[in-house]
């Protein structure tokens, strides 16, 4: 499975987080972080009965112009 994740800068650092699994976080060395916790995350959802969600999140990057071209 391929999970979309979105990184944000903190004031001491980085963290990530998963759309598509809510409480799903990692912060610190984000990338090799969040892997376990998405890993630990769906073990969770297993040993709990739960259906693990197909992936649906996808991310793209849009381009603008600058503020004062306009």
């Amino acid at each position: 499975m391929r999970f979309a994740i979105l990184i944000d800068k903190t004031l001491t650092g980085f963290s990530a987080h998963v759309p598509d699994l809510p409480g799903c976080v990692a912060v610190g060395e984000i990338l090799e972080l969040i892997r376990e916790a998405i890993a630990l995350h769906l073990e969770g959802m297993r040993q709990h009965g739960e259906t693990v969600p197909e992936p649906t999140s996808s991310f793209e990057y849009v381009e603008v112009g600058s503020i004062t071209s306009w």
